[in-house]
């Protein structure tokens, strides 16, 4: 019997030496996880801090693209009053000049021995030029423009056909 005693006494110290050892592995990779529990929750806290930033930003800054769209709707809005404002004074111009007739060139003079435009005398040196445009009047030289081979015209025919030439 004390045999037997102390081969269960043996058997139960190691038994009980295997459940210390048990107890402290438990132990530690408790502590393991806690120690993993208390970085998940910073995270957590991290992430949810990052998220509530990206929120307030998202915010603010759909405030200012909104004070923007208000900001260029009211120039849109401008530019649409001045130009219906120009399109009016147009119109108030347009009426004011639609009476207005264009000049015609002066009548030819009754000497065909002198220049429709200046009057200068035709002699051997100052040579006579029809107007090959609307007045068919007689011109110097230096009161007429070159068309190429459609002759010569006087400078007031020539504005008339060309304005962006004067």
């Amino acid at each position: 019997l004390p045999q037997r005693l102390a081969s269960l006494a043996a058997t139960a110290q190691e038994e009980t030496w295997q459940s210390r050892q048990q107890l402290q592995a438990q132990r530690q990779e408790m502590a393991r996880l806690q120690e993993e529990l208390s970085r998940a929750r910073q995270d957590g806290e991290r992430w949810a801090s990052a998220l509530q930033r990206a929120q307030r930003e998202a915010l603010e800054r759909e405030a200012t693209r909104g004070a923007e769209q208000a900001r260029q709707q009211e120039l849109i809005r401008d530019m649409k009053e001045r130009l219906l404002e120009l399109l009016r004074e147009k119109d108030a111009l347009w009426q004011k000049t639609e009476g207005i007739d264009t000049p015609l060139p002066s009548p030819v003079p009754r000497d065909p021995g002198l220049c429709a435009r200046c009057h200068k005398d035709f002699r051997l040196l100052s040579r006579r030029y029809n107007c090959s445009r609307l007045c068919q009047g007689k011109v110097c030289h230096t009161c007429s423009v070159d068309m190429g081979r459609h002759g010569r015209c006087c400078l007031i025919c020539y504005q008339q056909r060309h304005p962006q030439a004067t």
